[in-house]
């Protein structure tokens, strides 16, 4: 009984191996974005994953200093007592990012006069030398208030397609204040353009992690 329960255990043991080093050829057959979508799907019912984005300016941490080191086609693995975890790089890119910081004017029961008289009070009051940071925890009616308005680095497709067309369709310098409205979701903005465009390190990768049999 005990050389059989040995035997299934060593058989188990090859499967699980097998199967490893299975996957781990297939990561390692993965290009680029589309190939790596077309493995989580295939793989769905026996692991978990996903393509995460990372960049120098959002992520600092130990762990994403490593992956930056990893060349496109790096990989790293990591294991526990109950799973394993890959992770492989897809791509490198460097994405220019445009920072803003803005205050938010709720619709309300506002008209639409009073709401452009508030962007123009706060316009007036910027052109005569008050800090917009201060001026946003005054009157921005958002969460970024707190932070004087400043809503860090964005690229294309983080912001309502209406902050995209006002700042790709007008050549603002540092510092220039604007309006944008997105009647549509019932918000109207005063903004700044606090920094010029910077093209930051991103990386794509693929995280897939299986249990451990």
């Amino acid at each position: 009984m005990i050389k059989y329960i040995l035997l299934f255990t060593i058989t188990l043991s090859s499967f699980n191996l097998n199967a490893q080093q299975d996957i781990e050829k297939e990561l390692d057959a993965i290009e680029d974005e589309s190939s790596a979508e077309n493995f989580i799907e295939e793989h769905k019912k026996t692991s978990k994953g996903k393509l995460i984005t990372f960049n120098t300016e959002k992520h600092k941490t130990r762990f994403a200093e490593e992956l930056f080191k990893l060349s496109k086609g790096g990989k790293k693995v990591y294991k526990t007592d109950v799973d394993k975890t890959y992770y492989k790089v897809i791509d490198k890119v460097e994405t220019p990012y445009f920072r803003l910081s803005y205050i938010v004017i709720k619709r309300q029961d506002r008209t639409d006069d009073e709401i452009i008289k508030i962007q123009n009070n706060i316009i007036d009051k910027y052109s005569q030398g008050y800090r917009f940071e201060d001026l946003a925890k005054h009157f921005s009616e958002d969460i970024t208030a707190k932070k004087g308005g400043d809503i860090g680095w964005v690229t294309t497709g983080d912001l309502h397609p209406n902050f995209e067309i006002e700042i790709r369709d007008n050549d603002y310098q540092v510092n220039d204040i604007f309006t944008v409205n997105v009647s549509d979701q019932d918000l109207y903005y005063v903004a700044i353009k606090t920094s010029d465009i910077k093209l930051i390190k991103e990386i794509k990768v693929l995280k897939v992690t299986e249990p451990l049999k």
